[in-house]
């Protein structure tokens, strides 16, 4: 072994230079810097385009003017209580005021919102590794002895900065004991201490913290704002999404800014590099029913087609849309189509051709016709989600809400009838005496016999109401819909004369002091002509309320005289009648002919 020559031979080769070294060494700098680059941490979007100031705070506008006004006189609050939805920006905006409590730069020396340039100590309060800007996660640490080991500190001053801030986030998850052990701290606090704390369930911090701090309540952020930002994503990330995709996530997320940038992180990805992200590729990644497909069903179920819009239906669940999900949107172009029959098209935040379609159909229709649909969608909504088969319980949702959509409203099936119209195929139909009183009683029934207030139409003038007889007022009272005015009316005057322009009544007991001053009112408003309503002591004829109830008692008294009632009740030991209707009788068939019994042999 000693006579070994271990020396190396010239000849042989050296380490292959592309091979990797077992010491971590890399083959060679050029190798080495694609490969760092490959492996580099990725920053998601909702990291890497979190606000660095208060003008990129989006959609908290009024917090921000409120909180610049009192940095600007010098009024800052000692506790700031910040409250919001997920994503609107609680934590942001608690780092942001820590900056502006201490920014300190060359040239300013105060507490400032303007944060145009990186001051002394924003990099270590951005990374969150400053001595005096203390953040505390509640949900984690929520006993009373980290709360005061947390106060311990509070009375020394701080080490470099201006003010020792503490950020306190999900504040709602500490104990009664931490709550109360900071409690006398936050109302008495040094000069030099901040409190800044964030919470989504602001109803579960106690009103004696509430009370100490300055509360600021961040809203949810507008659809325009979320898109606007989600453009100016794509814009600097070089990533293409199509308008309405954007939509698509901006309407997912719900107010939430860090939802929408953590949805289009996804949304990215999902076509190749360089090519567009359609709309159609963002509803399957967020498992959305086809916006333009429920439109359309919301169409159908608007024109009464049941069986078209159960097809509708089921084609998009056939794709994955979830029942209750189709209920949503159907309430949700419910919603825009009576608030574009209200404002106008533009007042929807939704691409043109959709925004036309809904005011379309809100055009159509009338806005009884829409609330009333509103609410069956709603109760049809709370049904599907409760169902042991949601997909059937939608078809009937569908059948019911396009049968409900084809039928007249109360007040348009009322005038119809009035004016003689026909009614709608599917409507319920009815006589005259049927419809009265379905209104108000037996007073409704004698309006309803009367004839109708005259109305001459003139041209581009207004109709002018000529009122004949009593029964003419009591009937455009009830057709404007003053109901209060119409009970009242019926119920405490009793008439002594009537003419156009002058009534005289007597008021039965009870009657409001003011009902004379409403009916002139309400007569003049709508004939255009003064009138003169006086109330004198005695010598009325009965009211419409007490004629109606006379009726009733007189109607009772002849049917228990009957003597086949008496014969009943007296079978029947202990039954009484409990009500008296009218029931229309059909009509009588024809008589055969006579025979002539004088030809008989």
């Amino acid at each position: 072994m000693a006579d070994e020559d271990l020396t190396l031979d010239d000849d042989t080769p050296e380490r292959d230079p592309n091979a990797r070294d077992m010491f971590g060494g890399a083959p060679s700098p050029e190798a080495s810097a694609g490969q760092v680059e490959d492996s580099a941490a990725y920053t998601v979007i909702a990291r890497k385009y979190r606000p660095r100031s208060f003008e990129d705070l989006y959609g908290q506008e009024a917090m921000v003017r409120t909180l610049r006004n009192a940095f600007a006189t010098g009024r800052i609050a000692h506790a700031f209580m910040l409250t919001g939805v997920r994503g609107v920006g609680k934590t942001t905006t608690a780092r942001l005021l820590a900056r502006a409590l201490n920014y300190d730069t060359a040239a300013v020396h105060e507490p400032t919102l303007d944060l145009r340039e990186e001051g002394r100590h924003c990099r270590a309060i951005i990374e969150g590794r400053h001595m005096d800007v203390l953040e505390l996660d509640a949900a984690s640490r929520t006993g009373v002895a980290d709360m005061r080991e947390l106060l311990e500190g509070v009375r020394y001053a701080p080490v470099e900065a201006r003010y020792k801030v503490y950020i306190i986030d999900e504040v709602h998850m500490l104990s009664t004991g931490a709550f109360n052990a900071l409690l006398k701290t936050l109302e008495e606090p040094p000069p030099h201490a901040k409190f800044i704390f964030a919470t989504t369930e602001i109803r579960k911090v106690p009103v004696t913290i509430l009370s100490r701090t300055q509360r600021f309540d961040l809203r949810r952020v507008e659809l325009e704002a979320i898109v606007k930002n989600l453009e100016m994503i794509c814009e600097n990330e070089g990533a293409r999404v199509e308008a309405d995709g954007l939509m698509l996530i901006a309407r997912a997320a719900e107010g939430s800014v860090r939802d929408a940038q953590s949805m289009l992180d996804q949304a990215i990805v999902q076509a190749e590099p360089g090519q567009t992200v359609t709309a159609e590729e963002v509803r399957d990644m967020l498992g959305l029913a086809d916006r333009a497909q429920t439109i359309s069903l919301f169409e159908q179920i608007m024109k009464g087609e049941a069986g078209a819009a159960i097809e509708t239906f089921r084609a998009l669940h056939g794709f994955g849309a979830s029942p209750d999900q189709v209920m949503l949107d159907l309430l949700d172009h419910c919603h825009g189509a009576s608030v574009a029959k209200a404002i106008g098209p533009q007042a929807l935040v939704l691409p043109k051709d959709q925004a036309a379609r809904l005011t379309a159909v809100g055009a159509a229709v009338s806005a009884g016709t829409l609330a009333r649909l509103w609410q069956l969608t709603l109760k049809a909504y709370d049904e599907v989600r409760r169902a042991p088969d949601a997909a059937a319980a939608t078809d009937m949702a569908i059948i019911r809400l396009a049968y409900a959509a084809d039928l007249p409203g109360p007040e348009q099936a009322l005038k119809r009838l009035q004016s003689g119209e026909p009614l709608p195929a599917g409507a319920p139909s009815g006589g005259s005496g049927g419809a009265a009183s379905a209104g108000s009683g037996g007073g409704a029934a004698a309006t309803a016999r009367s004839p109708a207030p005259q109305v001459q139409v003139q041209p581009a003038k207004d109709p002018v109401v000529s009122l004949a007889t009593f029964e003419d007022m009591l009937a455009l009272i009830e057709q404007r819909r003053d109901i209060a005015l119409k009970l009242d009316v019926e119920r405490y005057v009793r008439p002594i004369s009537f003419r156009s322009g002058a009534i005289e009544y007597e008021p039965a007991p009870g009657a409001p002091a003011n009902l004379a001053q409403r009916l002139v009112g309400r007569l003049k408003e709508w004939t255009g002509e003064r009138w003169l309503i006086a109330a004198h002591g005695g010598g009325g004829a009965e009211s419409a309320w007490e004629r109606q109830k006379r009726q009733e008692r007189e109607v009772r008294a002849e049917v228990e005289a009957d003597p086949f009632v008496r014969e009943v009740l007296q079978a029947f030991p202990g039954a009484e009648i409990v009500g008296v209707r009218n029931i229309a009788s059909p009509e009588p068939a024809a008589e055969p002919p006579v025979e002539d019994d004088s030809e008989e042999d």
